[in-house]
């Protein structure tokens, strides 16, 4: 499966969560239960994976988390915030670049409408 396959379902789970949940809950609810749609549509993932980096030729362990990795092909990173800022998506596009990985969701759950709170981030794809 492609990182675009992959992308497809994720957002199909984030309509379906967003349509039965709303906006206004905490970022690790949405977590837990994207968590269990991904399972639901034979999703492999992780969660809060810890992402260790080499900077200067020293590596530093858990640098920072990535909400969640599907397949070890598309992080998602999950918003339930006001607005999503400029640093959101640049914090995303440089967990791509340490990850080496090529596509990344950044959803933020606090919208009216879900399709609203969907940036696709992109990293040399």
């Amino acid at each position: 499966m492609n990182e675009n396959e992959i992308a497809t379902k994720v957002v199909d789970a984030a309509y379906h969560i967003h349509t039965k949940l709303g906006p206004g809950l905490l970022e690790s609810v949405y977590e837990t239960v994207m968590a269990y749609e991904l399972k639901q549509r034979g999703l492999n993932f992780v969660r809060q994976v810890p992402i260790s980096i080499v900077y200067e030729n020293v590596h530093l362990e858990e640098a920072f988390r990535a909400d969640l990795i599907v397949e070890n092909k598309v992080i998602i990173e999950l918003k339930s915030v006001e607005i999503i800022s400029p640093v959101h998506k640049k914090q995303l596009l440089t967990y791509l670049r340490l990850t080496n990985k090529h596509l990344g969701l950044l959803i933020n759950f606090n919208t009216e409408l879900i399709k609203e709170g969907i940036n696709r981030i992109v990293n040399n794809l």
